[in-house]
């Protein structure tokens, strides 16, 4: 029972802070409720106990890419009285893609056939995922690497090109 009312509290965390990412028009508000998004997702993944995932989320995501956000926003000149205006004219389409797509998460959702099941002990995650990526995904993840370091270089080159002065 009081498991339940965490994950609930949990989830109103994530789904209102992300509703003020979304609907806030100073961008430093949504900056700072970009936090209680990602604490709560973190804290969802712990409930789904992927504890890597939650330890990654707050790491990276919150540690890492929320920082540098913050950063950018508290750097920029008097970003903290622009206010984001919507000009989006495209109002009905989204509408109705909004509508479409809700409408399918409700069939499924009233179609699928949910069975419970029993709750098991699980390993951690952190050392199997260690595993399985220095033995069976070792190609995949040394792949991937050389792929983020090629992009990093890249991005790299573009921004020194462009700081320069040179057209891009």
């Amino acid at each position: 029972m009081l498991g339940e009312i965490i994950f609930y509290i949990f989830v109103g965390i994530t789904v209102l802070s992300a509703g003020v990412v979304v609907f806030s028009p100073k961008l430093i508000y949504s900056v700072f409720a970009l936090l209680g998004t990602f604490f709560g997702v973190a804290g969802l993944y712990v409930f789904l106990e992927a504890d890597f995932l939650a330890a990654v989320q707050l790491l990276i995501y919150v540690g890492g890419v929320l920082v540098l956000l913050l950063f950018g926003v508290m750097l920029t000149n008097r970003i903290a009285d622009i206010n984001i205006s919507q000009g989006n004219t495209n109002r009905i389409v989204g509408g109705v893609a909004s509508l479409g797509v809700l409408l399918i998460l409700g069939y499924v959702l009233l179609t699928t056939v949910w069975n419970p099941v029993a709750t098991q002990e699980i390993d951690e995650t952190v050392g199997t995922i260690g595993e399985l990526l220095m033995t069976r995904w070792l190609l995949p993840f040394e792949v991937a690497s050389l792929l983020l370091l090629a992009a990093l270089v890249g991005a790299a080159m573009l921004a020194r090109r462009s700081g320069e002065g040179e057209s891009v």
